[in-house]
């Protein structure tokens, strides 16, 4: 047996029960030559690899997912009284009346009601994307290819729940409606992306 600098993680078991290994523990050290199945260098060379490996793949999972939870949240939060339609219109009336000194008030009603269905629209088009990013990268071959309904279907369970929370709300009103326009938000960016990845 020989330490030796290289990389590389290659194993196989040949037919007289010696195991021929090249353990790498990240490019630093390599157990290389033909070794007993139970030399200790080698089996603890490869435990630290292993253990390496599954943090990486948590982390991968952390960064993948995180997101998805995080926008969520945001989602939950934009549904209590924060932004009912009584403190939107105390940000979006004065902005409108300022570029348009001249516009009435039934256009500004108008306008308020297309900005606010907008924002349902844009933030689960955000919501699609995450997920779609999510499941098309995932170690689940499963969702890896077929990321599409999945992310779809999250994006419509999550926003028939968003307008079921918002029915508890004093200030809000649940809507079958806008989990449509919720769930069109997410779909189009879905379609976008997947022709995007075939391109």
């Amino acid at each position: 047996m020989r330490l030796q600098s290289l990389s590389g993680n290659e194993f196989g078991l040949k037919d007289n029960g010696v195991y021929s290994s090249s353990f790498s523990l990240r490019g630093v050290v390599s157990c290389n030559l033909n070794v007993e199945l139970d030399t200790p260098i080698c089996h603890r060379i490869g435990k630290i690899e292993r253990r390496m490996d599954i943090q990486q793949r948590r982390g991968s999972r952390f960064w993948r997912y995180s997101p998805i939870i995080g926008w969520m949240i945001l989602i939950f939060i934009a549904s209590t009284n924060t932004l009912a339609a009584g403190n939107t219109s105390l940000l979006i009336r004065p902005l409108l009346l300022w570029l348009f000194p001249d516009i009435s008030e039934e256009k500004l009603g108008i306008a308020h009601f297309i900005v606010r269905k907008s924002a349902h629209f844009i933030e689960y088009a955000v919501l699609g994307y995450l997920a779609a990013r999510a499941f098309s990268t995932s170690s689940s071959e499963t969702l890896r290819r077929r990321y599409f309904p999945f992310a779809l279907l999250l994006v419509a369970i999550y926003s028939l729940t968003d307008e079921f929370h918002q029915s508890f709300v004093p200030s809000r009103t649940g809507s079958i409606y806008d989990s449509l326009i919720d769930t069109a938000g997410g779909l189009t960016v879905l379609i976008v992306y997947a022709w995007r990845r075939k391109k």
